[in-house]
């Protein structure tokens, strides 16, 4: 029950010292943020603490009310984008520096701020209104004045609260009283650890001998605990009762504990609250939430800084070409806020709306209904992923068992012949009913060889008779508890077992006519197709543990007094247990490649004689001192010799609906699959293989359990001289490969196909997230359901939750919510290629609009003998980067290169995304060069043509950019969309219409003349013809690897 998974000594120390930090602030001393120390909780009575202690709220909130508009602004301004505009608006108050109306700098800046808060406060309002959900959760608590309700964030350190059958533990616990007759319970751990099995968790003894839960509040006693840490497998305490006499003292282990995020999955149960809030030993394992930058806005960031540089080279040549002359200083930053259109303001705009279109886009998908958009700044993230990091239980299967096979050495039963089982135990049971008991004993006796019918039996039986499992009967409406209890009544029974695995054969010998009917500390029940009850006592168990990897049960049959010792286990460990045969190995790893979970079934008879010699030495190596469990170990292994080997079960951990072709469409886009998980390796192995995460035809390499550095360079040489094999390895060899040859084994590791990483902590799931973008510098997504993937998921570049059996708390947490893990196949290969190449389409395009009106002004300028005078002023200016120019620009957020169906059937086109080429140097460079030729030609174009007056050049050159403009739209498109139709039109038609009120700027009676319309046609022509002839070129003799699917 305490599997010790050591958590990693690096993070510990890192969060360690920000609670150090935290602390040594005076005014946050005064608000409780002290250094954690061990604690005195009388049982009852919170008002009795010695310290304050936190709030027991879950907050996964990035800010507060005072901290949310400083930290968005700085969250905006830190990058030089955004602070470039900042400064270049706060500028225009200074008079010398004024170039224009105020409005022309404000205007946009404060439109993109507006945006951002405004997407910011709506996200932190929906993740106050979660958290609020989950805090308001009502519980009962104990009191003088009896059980009173009360809310989860109001509950104390110190409180006896009453936790109900399914309910969420709301804070950590020490558990005191059970309703359970066998005094105990059973919990679920899979949202705080990833664990399947169950655990068994044992109440205080002193606590749960009271008569009743009230009685809690009439006894002094408190619970002595360590501080606050962040080992959730581990802890240590004591309970002491002081008004009995003597004084009770018991010591508390990780079984008397419920922490937060279990759910109680038998009985009710009543704790006393130890920690609270931040204290939680979930909280601690969950990492605060960042506000994630997607690669894409960094790329763009970069870029702007080039365009930053060239403004000023461009401001300081005009400069020098003026010889420096009078206050120079005062030109050049009068040149950089001429020219500083080269960095577009629109850009950030166009992008952040952009960014709206396509999470409104993806939570609109009829193919992947109820996906929601949780962190709308990164789905470019999407398209780019190269290493995805999956939780296994709920997130790639359905964590339910189901029993597949039955194998016999010389015949296997499979799902659609059990009901030849069926008849089987009938023909058994109905033959012994009918049979003299003195005949009976005879053909036990006799060595003939078995029939197949009384071989199936003997298997059935095993299966029935050896594990954990208790069956509960509650009362369903019609038949009370008491009474189902004496009846067996079926339809009231439960299973509880500590692992889905064993209830799921169990489920199997029921469905197959042998029941379990009954089960407490000493004796087993069963229940034979005609309803005669067989008695069991249960003489000795061994339980299963990681180590033996088998579990062991002796039984006598009340009726024949026959004493069987049946064991159960790994084939690794049963193969050197049993007689010797020659289908064992063969058929264990058939039986493995199908992913099924194997467990070899034995028995062994044992006489009256050689029963009490095994239990008197037993006993003794329980008394003994020194060396215990090895000299207990030894004993039993005496037992575990030349063992009868009965059958093989198969049991297949059902996955989630197509979780195989969408990690093989993963695989053939280029993305590297690895699965973390809380699982034992056994599991894990099985549903790599059943997931096909791991292909037949790889190898896998399991590596060995290491403790210590030259344990650890050994195996890492030998995993070395393997090629395209698949690394299986567990959180504590991890840990070791990790803190000695970090570099080496992370080298290593991504070389692997697959990797599948068991018995990891949540802090080791996010430590490798993080390890592989350092190490990698790629991007990585991590996809889980639990609450113990909260931390991988919001490590990762993209975080993407799974709506879970057992809650929302990962898919709150991740940047994308999801129904189903196939889903994730359609985000990625679909939205997350249509988000990425639009973002790169529309960033582009943006910067090339600016360039081209920035070139003009350059060439302006410099014919004008350099004087830093606009060429375009007041509302034209506004309007070419506005209603001239957006709808058909920000229409290219709906253009895509390939239909969604061919992304889907061709994954391999994923591969040409992760090489970044949609937005590079190169790409940016060949859009400069196209501004640059076009903006050169509109401009000498209109001083060549025009006449006379110096506002027909400003038509002309103003007139040929917008419909410049409208042209390299219709280039760039690849897939028509009516909306792109309209926005071009009512772009043309906006100009048009406006041309009558800008008499300001434009000479309205110049542009009703044919000499205007020749002019403009001709250097329209000259700047988009070329263009047209090139990109015609490139298609015709290097076409993009898309255009073959499309054509």
């Amino acid at each position: 029950m305490t599997d010790n998974i050591p958590l990693q000594p690096v993070r510990q120390k890192k969060r360690m010292d920000s609670k150090h930090r935290s602390g040594c602030c005076e005014c946050l001393r005064c608000c409780g943020r002290r250094d954690p120390r061990p604690r005195t909780v009388w049982l009852g009575h919170p008002e009795k603490r010695e310290q304050r202690y936190p709030r027991n709220v879950i907050n996964n909130q990035k800010y507060n009310f005072f901290t949310f508009l400083p930290g968005v602004l700085f969250n905006q301004f830190k990058y030089f984008f955004n602070l470039y505009f900042l400064l270049l608006a706060c500028s225009q108050f200074v008079v010398e520096m004024r170039l224009g109306a105020l409005y022309t700098y404000w205007v946009p800046l404060g439109f993109v701020l507006a945006v951002t808060v405004i997407r910011e406060a709506a996200e932190e309002i929906r993740c106050y209104m979660r958290d609020k959900e989950v805090n308001s959760q009502i519980y009962s608590k104990l009191t003088a004045r009896g059980t009173v309700k009360v809310k989860s964030s109001n509950i104390q350190v110190g409180d006896l609260i009453i936790v109900e059958k399914n309910q969420r533990v709301p804070a950590d616990m020490i558990f005191l009283r059970t309703s359970e007759k066998n005094g105990s319970c059973f919990l679920r751990t899979d949202q705080l650890d990833g664990e399947t099995d169950w655990k068994l968790r044992l109440p205080v003894t002193c606590t749960q001998r009271l008569p009743t839960a009230s009685d809690l509040l009439q006894i002094r006693s408190y619970v002595y605990a360590e501080e606050p840490n962040i080992d959730i497998h581990n802890f240590v305490g004591t309970f002491t009762r002081e008004d009995s006499d003597p004084p009770v003292n018991e010591s508390l282990s990780i079984e008397n504990t419920l922490w937060a995020s279990t759910v109680i999955a038998s009985g009710t149960v009543v704790g006393v609250v130890l920690y609270t809030g931040r204290e939680l030993r979930s909280v601690m394992n969950t990492s605060n939430p960042r506000s994630k930058i997607g690669l894409f806005d960094l790329e763009v960031n970069c870029l702007t800084k080039i365009l930053f540089g060239a403004l000023v080279v461009v401001s300081l040549v005009m400069v020098a070409l003026q010889h420096f002359a009078g206050r120079w200083y005062l030109q050049i930053i009068r040149f950089l806020l001429l020219f500083s259109n080269i960095i577009p303001i629109s850009l950030r705009v166009n992008l952040d709306m952009g960014k709206i279109v396509y999470s409104w886009v993806i939570r609109r998908d009829s193919k992947i209904p109820g996906t929601v958009v949780r962190s709308s700044t990164i789905p470019e993230q999407l398209g780019r992923i190269s290493y995805l990091l999956t939780d296994k239980t709920g997130t790639l299967t359905q964590n339910e068992m189901v029993f597949k096979r039955l194998h016999l050495g010389t015949v296997a039963y499979g799902l659609d012949s059990m009901d030849e089982v069926q008849s089987h135990i009938f023909s058994i049971y109905t033959q012994q009913s009918q049979d003299p008991p003195a005949v009976k004993g005879l053909t036990l006796a006799t060595k003939v060889r078995k029939t197949m019918s009384s071989r199936v039996h003997e298997a059935v039986k095993a299966i029935a008779l050896c594990h954990n499992v208790t069956p509960v009967y509650e009362s369903n409406g019609v038949t009370d508890q008491a009474e189902a209890e004496r009846h067996y009544e079926d339809s009231c029974r439960v299973y509880q077992a500590s692992s889905p695995d064993e209830v799921a054969l169990v489920q199997w010998t029921e469905s197959v006519g042998l029941t379990l009917v009954g089960r407490d500390q000493s004796s087993v029940q069963l229940r034979t197709p005609g309803g005669h009850i067989l008695n069991f006592t249960i003489l000795q168990i061994f339980p299963f543990t990681y180590e033996s990897k088998r579990m062991g049960i002796i039984v006598r049959d009340e009726s024949t007094g026959e004493i069987t010792f049946y064991m159960k286990g790994a084939d690794v460990v049963m193969a050197g247990i049993v007689q010797y045969n020659d289908w064992l190995e063969e058929e264990c790893g058939n039986m493995a490649r199908e992913g099924l979970r194997v467990l070899v079934v034995a028995k062994k008879s044992l006489t009256e004689e050689q029963y009490q010699d095994f239990e008197a030495r037993y006993v003794q190596a329980k008394l003994s001192v020194h060396d215990r469990s090895l000299k207990v170990a030894t004993v039993i292994e005496s037992l575990e010799m030349e063992m009868e080997l009965l059958c093989l079960t198969g049991v297949e951990d059902q996955l989630q609906t197509d979780v195989r072709p969408t990690l093989e469409t993963l695989r053939n886009a280029g993305i590297k699959v690895w699965m973390l998980t809380g699982d034992k390796l056994e599991t894990a192995t099985c549903t790599a293989k059943n997931a096909h995460l791991v292909t037949r035809t790889q190898d896998i390499h399991i590596f060995r359990l290491v403790t210590n550095r030259g344990e650890a360079h050994l195996e890492l040489n030998a995993f070395r001289r393997k090629h395209d094999c698949a690394l299986v390895i567990s959180g504590d060899s991890l840990e070791v490969c990790l803190k000695y040859y970090e570099y080496e084994f992370m080298e290593l590791a991504c070389q692997c196909p697959a990797v599948v990483c068991c018995r990891c902590a949540p802090t080791q799931k996010a430590q490798i997230v993080r390890l592989l973008q350092e190490r990698t510098g790629k991007l990585t997504c991590a996809v889980g359901d639990g609450g113990n993937d909260v931390s991988m998921i919001q490590e990762a570049d993209c975080g993407v939750g799974v709506e879970g059996k057992e809650g929302k708390q990962a898919s709150l947490a991740a940047d994308f919510s999801i129904t189903q893990f196939k889903h994730l196949g359609r985000l990625l290969m679909v939205h997350g290629r249509n988000s990425y190449k639009r973002s790169a389409a529309l960033s582009q395009f943006v910067i090339h609009r600016s360039l081209c009106i920035s070139t003009m002004q350059a060439v302006f300028s410099s014919v004008f003998y350099f004087a830093s005078v606009p060429l375009y002023q007041g509302f034209l200016i506004i309007g070419y980067s506005t209603i001239y120019t957006m709808f058909p620009v920000f229409s290219l957020v709906l253009d895509k290169d390939v239909k969604s169906e061919v992304a889907m059937l061709y994954p391999e086109l994923y591969k040409d995304l992760l090489k970044g080429r949609p937005l590079s140097y190169k790409t940016f460079l060949i859009w400069v060069l196209i501004s640059i030729y076009q903006g050169s030609i509109i401009m000498y174009g209109a001083l060549l043509l025009f006449e006379s007056e110096f506002v027909h050049i400003v038509a002309i050159s103003f007139t040929s950019l917008i419909l410049t403009e409208l042209l390299m739209v219709a280039l760039t498109i690849q897939t028509w969309h009516w909306l792109m139709i309209v926005a071009e039109l009512l772009s043309l038609s906006c100009y048009i219409a406006s041309l009558v009120f800008l008499h300001e700027f434009i000479d309205v009676y110049f542009i009703a003349t044919l000499s205007f319309l020749w002019k403009v046609t001709v250097i329209t022509l000259v700047s988009c013809l070329p263009l047209y002839v090139l990109k015609y070129l490139r298609r015709r003799f290097s076409p993009p690897s898309y255009s073959k699917l499309t054509s």
